[in-house]
């Protein structure tokens, strides 16, 4: 396995495509959006440059890593890669539309992949042709800086599948945790009900968006709080999944806070948008409520 692809150059895709190029491995970086690519290029490079600085890669290592990606608008590029992974928005006739079209483009043999955060393996692999060639990997954000991979079997993936692409996040130095075929998988199960809860503590007026978020940094020794925690991940993709949870388990508890969902609406997503619990549109974060 030599070859990667990769669809999706957004901040999960250009991550994923620094650590593959960075370990040795080519990569063709897919994206509809030609600017979408020219900005993941430059993020990639980026974020190369700062290891480099901290001294974890030579600036050889950099250099070699930029020269084995490829970018592509074009979805037929990725016909002779021996492993593709999905990485576009967390929505499920997007990705279905996505394998729907690989399926005439993928080469024998080839290893199909999604980064999904919490969409069932089993029903994505459905719309392939080879569906013990498909697996759930989902890489942790930020790609580069987190360890962690979740290895995820669909109902038909073969063994020979998992062991692998088992073996493909050792050789990129992550650590693999393997998940049954469940809502929202292991990380995600847990952590999105906890920042759900946050925002209706919010809602409720138990405490403010700052309080919640020391509360949480200094009470319960957590690296940023809850609520900084949404933002950075996007309030769209937090709200995705818990819809996903309370659709896929039918457990009240699941439910998405209505202020999750208002935030969503105002198109107040976080950190990208410049707005979610915070506005970053000034030179601190600033507490939106």
């Amino acid at each position: 396995m030599q070859k990667i692809g990769i669809i999706g150059a957004g901040q999960m895709g250009n991550g994923i495509a620094h650590v593959f190029a960075l370990s040795g491995y080519d990569v063709i970086l897919n994206d509809i959006n030609q600017g979408n690519l020219e900005i993941a290029l430059s993020k990639i490079e980026k974020n190369l440059n700062r290891q480099v600085t901290k001294n974890k890669i030579s600036e050889s290592d950099r250099d070699q890593a930029i020269k084995r990606i490829t970018l592509s608008g074009d979805m037929a590029d990725l016909s002779d890669c021996d492993l593709i992974i999905e990485a576009a928005t967390e929505n499920e006739e997007l990705k279905k539309k996505i394998f729907t079209a690989l399926n005439d483009i993928v080469k024998e043999g080839a290893i199909l992949a999604t980064n999904t955060s919490s969409i069932s393996i089993t029903r994505l692999a459905s719309i392939t042709n080879h569906p013990e060639n498909f697996i759930g990997l989902h890489f942790m954000n930020p790609v580069p800086v987190m360890t962690l991979v979740e290895l995820i079997r669909g109902i038909a993936t073969s063994e020979k599948t998992f062991s692998t692409i088992e073996e493909v996040v050792k050789k990129i130095g992550k650590t693999s945790a393997s998940s049954e075929d469940f809502p929202a998988f292991i990380v995600n199960r847990i952590l999105l009900p906890m920042i759900n809860e946050a925002v209706y503590t919010l809602y409720e007026g138990v405490g403010s968006v700052q309080s919640i978020d020391t509360s949480m940094r200094l009470g319960a020794n957590h690296p940023m709080g809850p609520l900084q925690l949404a933002d950075f991940i996007g309030l769209d993709t937090c709200l995705s999944i818990m819809q996903v949870l309370f659709e896929g388990l039918g457990d009240s508890k699941y439910r998405p806070c209505p202020l999750l969902v208002k935030y969503v609406e105002a198109g107040w997503v976080g950190r990208k948008a410049g707005r979610g619990f915070y506005d970053y549109r000034g030179d601190e974060p600033v507490p939106t409520r």
